[in-house]
């Protein structure tokens, strides 16, 4: 049994399996031959916890991840970006190599720093400039002579060169599925995991442009067509490695899906005048928070991103708290209900003990997404009101969605229509292989 998982960031199913599944001749033929559908992602649906929670069977909760930048276990008031040094649980490649079997984690976040495992790594577009990338260490100079530098991102791809842009998109998916098939034929592993970040990037850099519903679509514009041949040139090159795995189960999952950002929610904006936020300065134009924030006049906080975190400023708890704990969950309700008043519709707002099965790290004390994700959260403060239609510089026309898509194909697949979850891909790979899945969450279509 072999198995090829290919993981394709923010694929979205509006986009592969219906716009432009025209020009993905080879995806389709996995699909005519297997099951496919939408695929679930996670609360929050962005890359950072996603593809950990796919490939280890835990939420964000449990593994303490709940996005790209997390608070420190000493609770100040900054953040860390995440790494491989983060993931305390054993992922997929882990449980089959305990088994024996050969395997390879190809540019799947977070992976850097590279760790060991039983085969090779490629860490993922975290990877700084000039850091080490893989696992074993000697296979940096071996891969780089023969695909060149590598290529861990697109570089300033919200920066509006969208012709810069392109070219790097084609460079690094062609070095990407180059090493991929590479590996899968000279060093036969069991399980090789590949994640191409190239359609994230593209989502991000030119959304606009691909998307008819984006409220500043402009019909005809050069850059639909540059965008299809991406996703022409992306099932190309899953041919190509389609074409040396012929004897593989193949699978192929997004860890979310991608819409139109229609606006942007200035949740500090809001903190600030219902008087949950003090600042030591009033902006005059957009600012960071940290740049104006008074700490021992505030109660609580929000980071912006494609959700909200909302953080309580708990005496005792923050090294400037103002609530005392005995009244956080009170706070934290009313934090819910202004939310809720003031959000567009669609809004939602947890608690983490309503998401996840445990709770670790340093947990917001609520996350919320505006508008079911159609709109932004913005953490900057110097707004001139809280919902802005016009999106602030750094918001690009992209927002994260719900559903990523999955396909398997080969094996024990046949011709179906289902509709999965993230955690199903991990738990299938195990039920391939015939492993004992224990607390896994998820399903083993491989069964079924």
């Amino acid at each position: 049994m072999r198995v090829l998982l290919i993981g394709l960031d923010c694929a979205p199913p509006a986009l592969v399996f219906d716009r432009f599944a025209d020009v993905m001749p080879n995806l389709a033929a996995l699909r005519a031959r297997g099951l496919s559908g939408p695929l679930r992602s996670v609360m929050p649906p962005i890359t950072v916890p996603a593809w950990t929670c796919m490939l280890s069977g835990r939420d964000p909760g449990e593994l303490g991840l709940y996005g790209f930048r997390n608070r420190p276990r000493d609770r100040g008031y900054g953040l860390s970006m995440a790494s491989a040094k983060d993931v305390g649980v054993k992922r997929v490649w882990d449980r089959l190599g305990e088994h024996g079997h050969r395997v390879a984690s190809l540019f799947v976040p977070p992976s850097h720093p590279p760790t060991p495992l039983r085969g090779s790594m490629a860490s993922c577009f975290l990877t700084p400039p000039g850091a080490a990338w893989t696992f074993p260490p000697g296979r940096a100079r071996e891969w780089e002579s023969r695909f060149g530098d590598y290529r861990s991102d697109v570089a300033s791809f919200r920066d509006g060169d969208l012709a810069r842009i392109f070219d790097e998109l084609h460079a690094m998916t062609e070095q990407h599925f180059a090493l991929a098939r590479h590996v899968w034929t000279e060093e036969k592993p069991s399980f090789l995991a590949m994640v191409e970040m190239g359609p994230d990037r593209l989502h991000h850099a030119a959304w606009d442009h691909l998307d008819p519903t984006s409220p500043r679509h402009v019909p005809g514009n050069p850059w639909l067509e540059r965008g299809r041949a991406y996703y022409a040139a992306l099932d190309r090159e899953l041919g190509r490695l389609l074409d040396v795995a012929s004897d593989a189960v193949v699978i192929v999952a997004s860890d979310h899906g991608a819409r139109a950002c229609e606006g942007a929610f200035a949740v500090n904006e809001l903190l600030r005048r219902e008087g949950w936020l003090a600042t030591s300065t009033t902006p005059s134009s957009p600012a960071p928070l940290r740049e104006v924030v008074d700490w021992s006049r505030t109660r609580a906080w929000a980071e912006g991103g494609y959700y909200a975190r909302l953080f309580l400023n708990v005496a005792g708890r923050e090294p400037s708290g103002t609530i005392p704990e005995r009244a956080s969950e009170q706070a934290a309700e009313e934090l819910r209900a202004l939310l809720l008043a003031h959000g567009p519709p669609g809004t939602q707002v947890w608690r983490p003990r309503e998401l996840y099965g445990e709770v670790k790290g340093v947990a917001p004390d609520l996350l919320a997404v505006f508008g079911d994700l159609a709109w932004r959260s913005v953490g900057t403060l110097g707004h001139d009101g809280v919902r802005l239609t016009t999106l602030p510089r750094g918001v690009d026309g992209a927002n994260h969605d719900w559903n990523g898509v999955v396909v398997m194909s080969g094996g024990p697949f046949v011709r179906r229509d289902v509709e999965a979850s993230i955690f199903d891909v991990g738990r299938t790979v195990l039920g391939l292989f015939g492993i004992e899945p224990g607390t896994w969450r998820g399903r083993d279509w491989s069964v079924s």
